[in-house]
């Protein structure tokens, strides 16, 4: 099993750890909640060293990028993010990624850790055509700083001021002296940081900003709640090869008119009438929609299944979830039920995300 550079810190403080795409991660340092409320209030740090960084570089790669990817990379400056997707020839998502233009002839990939090493040899399998540079980033890990006391944190360790940075975007910078790649982005709805950073690196850094006492450690377990708090959809659970991006909802990370791209003629055949909807529910009444649970029409007909589901501790831990529903059934304000272990759970469609975003609003 793979281990980030911290993972004997991890196993020092005592944390529940398991096998989260062949890599031993923390699910949580205590329990989820205190942590997901920590990162609400004030701020969260998590080991995301899980997660694969690719490098394309060459005359040709923003070719190459166009060409693999939904999104319109040709809309990048240098040090701007961007949200996209790999599909394949039938329009199925093959994962979730972040592009960065670090230059004209260079781009910076963030991958998802269960799909890094196919998503690396998907990459690899069509670089050849386009004669570009593509390889693992070297000796590099990711650590993820979150909330509202996040630049506060970060600010002394940094060697430029963070107010400046925009939201989705990156810069070359110093993190108590080592070479590093800075953005403001993150995964939990909350303004904050991801530090690209080298392995040897991360410890000094990580324990410097738990110093203060007002960061704390979070594991996987509330960094799934507070994504999905978010609405922000997971690789494996919201996404995957056989639903289309549309049904997800991320048509806006879709642009055919840019040229072709992989599995570009299927989406715009899927475009016209998805055949269902993702959509938020909030339970009525005691009880949790859990991952896989079935949901059912006014008629006790099942119609759909939860793709993610958790109580909500912002919520005050009222069960939220994600589901694929048909079209006439996504409306907010619908009715529907979930069925826990026998039981139907009410439950009402609701518009997401759960919880108000609060990242970082670039001015116009």
């Amino acid at each position: 099993m793979k281990a980030t550079p911290l993972n004997a810190w991890h196993r020092a403080q005592g944390a529940s750890m398991v096998d989260f795409g062949g890599w031993d991660m923390p699910v949580a340092y205590g329990s989820v909640g205190p942590e997901h409320l920590a990162t609400r209030a004030s701020a969260g740090l998590f080991d995301i060293g899980h997660m694969g960084q690719i490098l394309v570089g060459g005359p040709r790669a923003l070719e190459f990028v166009q060409a693999l990817t939904t999104n319109d990379a040709a809309r990048l400056g240098d040090g701007r993010m961007q949200y996209s997707l790999l599909t394949n020839a039938r329009g199925g998502v093959i994962d979730d990624l972040i592009v960065t233009r670090l230059g004209a002839d260079l781009y910076y990939l963030v991958v998802n850790a269960a799909n890094a090493e196919a998503d690396l040899a998907w990459l690899l399998e069509r670089a050849p055509d386009f004669g570009v540079r593509v390889e693992a980033l070297p000796g590099r890990t990711l650590l993820a700083l979150q909330g509202p006391r996040a630049q506060e944190l970060l600010q002394p360790l940094v060697s430029a001021p963070l107010d400046p940075l925009p939201y989705y975007h990156l810069r070359p910078d110093r993190v108590l002296g080592a070479e590093a790649l800075v953005s403001r982005s993150g995964y939990t709805g909350e303004d904050g940081f991801e530090i690209s950073l080298p392995k040897d690196a991360a410890e000094g850094v990580w324990k410097r900003l738990l110093e203060s006492g007002v960061a704390r450690p979070v594991g996987l377990g509330a960094r799934n709640t507070l994504r999905l708090e978010a609405a922000y959809p997971l690789y494996g659970h919201e996404l995957d090869a056989e639903h289309s991006p549309y049904e997800a909802g991320l048509g806006w990370v879709i642009k055919p008119d840019k040229g072709p791209f992989t599995g570009r003629e299927e989406l715009l055949r899927s475009r016209e009438a998805p055949a269902r909807r993702l959509a938020g529910l909030r339970a009525l009444e005691k009880g949790l929609p859990r991952d896989g649970y079935a949901v059912q029409d006014p008629a006790g007909r099942p119609v759909g299944v939860v793709t993610s589901g958790a109580p909500s501790p912002s919520l005050g831990n009222v069960g939220v979830a994600l589901a694929y529903l048909p079209p006439d059934l996504a409306a907010p304000g619908t009715r529907v039920a979930v069925d826990v272990r026998g039981r139907a759970l009410a439950c009402e469609v609701v518009k997401t995300p759960f919880v108000p975003s609060r990242v970082r609003r670039n001015a116009a």
